[in-house]
């Protein structure tokens, strides 16, 4: 009975301290791992994103871009942080690819972190071209690939990223090889693009759609099912050349590494979500492509482990071999 009675004394005792915790967070300026370089979808969004979740919790939040491994390094670092919400995770559903796609991984993505909240769901992406490629289209690009088959190149921000699986969903639907190029971020492979290493890339629109209204990259279609607003004259890939044809782009999401007070935790989530409501930070999603989510972490706990499943049959489907 006794001892029943300091285990009863220490879970209260846990829970107060969690609270008081959590009322007290933060305290000094928070670190935001991005594990990509800047320049990609993720970095592009986080930085307008977090300037008003530190409004939300009065603290400064730093943002340190950590790419390389499709996002495996940056992650690592969080998986061995100080659980005490001064470390956190932004990343892409890559996230919930590398699993199935590596042989050997230095974190579980399930026991090593604790999910705050799903950011935003990405509607497709861009099929953009270097301009002095001679495709104009997606059904010219289809018959010039079929000419030459594993001579044209596409750029992605690596291995099982979510344009890789974009890239080689499409190159499976058309029939088509296409030569696959890995770089070790969204920025590096949108330059790629433009300078000429590759004839195409999958950009996230908030990324492409710069590009494109610049005269710096030719836009052939789009792997959402409805053409984006800001290119009305860009073409869904489903009405250029392959019916039934659809690819979202995934989701961005914050995790914490596992064992942050859950106090912590949920504040965190709280801030995202209020950010997200805000008039020119939702615009900014919308016009990018991408539905602001946030979820309670719980809620986006569930959708994660789902996708975890979902993203491993996607990856087989893909002829992904791990690496």
């Amino acid at each position: 009975m006794f001892r029943l009675f300091i285990l009863i004394l220490a879970g209260l005792a846990f829970i107060v301290g969690s609270h008081a915790y959590g009322q007290s967070y933060p305290s000094r300026p928070i670190r935001l791992i991005v594990p990509f370089p800047p320049g990609g979808n993720v970095d592009v969004f986080a930085r307008v994103l977090y300037r008003e979740v530190e409004k939300e919790l009065g603290q400064s939040i730093v943002i340190d871009n950590r790419g390389g491994a499709n996002g495996i390094l940056g992650a690592d670092i969080v998986a061995n942080a100080t659980p005490d919400g001064y470390t956190m995770l932004n990343v892409s559903f890559s996230f919930a690819v590398n699993p199935s796609i590596r042989k050997k991984m230095p974190f579980d993505v399930v026991k090593d972190f604790a999910p705050v909240t799903d950011v935003a769901l990405g509607t497709g992406y861009l099929m953009v071209a270097n301009l002095k490629f001679p495709a104009k289209t997606v059904k010219e690009l289809i018959a010039l690939a079929k000419q030459q088959p594993g001579k044209i190149r596409y750029s992605t921000a690596g291995v099982g990223n979510g344009q890789h699986l974009a890239g080689a969903l499409f190159a499976e639907r058309a029939g088509i090889d296409m030569l696959h190029v890995p770089y070790k971020g969204g920025g590096p492979a949108v330059t790629a693009a433009i300078g000429g290493e590759v004839q195409i890339h999958y950009p996230a629109p908030a990324v492409g759609i710069p590009h494109v209204k610049a005269g710096r990259l030719r836009g052939l279609g789009f792997t959402g099912n409805k053409r984006l607003a800001a290119l009305p004259d860009v073409p869904t890939i489903a009405e250029a050349a392959i019916l039934g044809f659809f690819a979202d782009a995934g989701w961005h999401g914050v995790f914490a590494p596992a064992k942050t007070p859950p106090a912590i935790v949920k504040k965190v989530q709280e801030a995202i979500s209020k950010a997200l409501q805000v008039p020119h930070v939702r615009d900014h999603f919308l016009n990018g492509g991408y539905e602001p989510q946030g979820h309670s972490p719980a809620e986006w706990g569930k959708l994660f482990r789902a996708d975890l499943k979902r993203y491993a049959e996607i990856t087989r489907i893909a002829k992904i071999e791990p690496q």
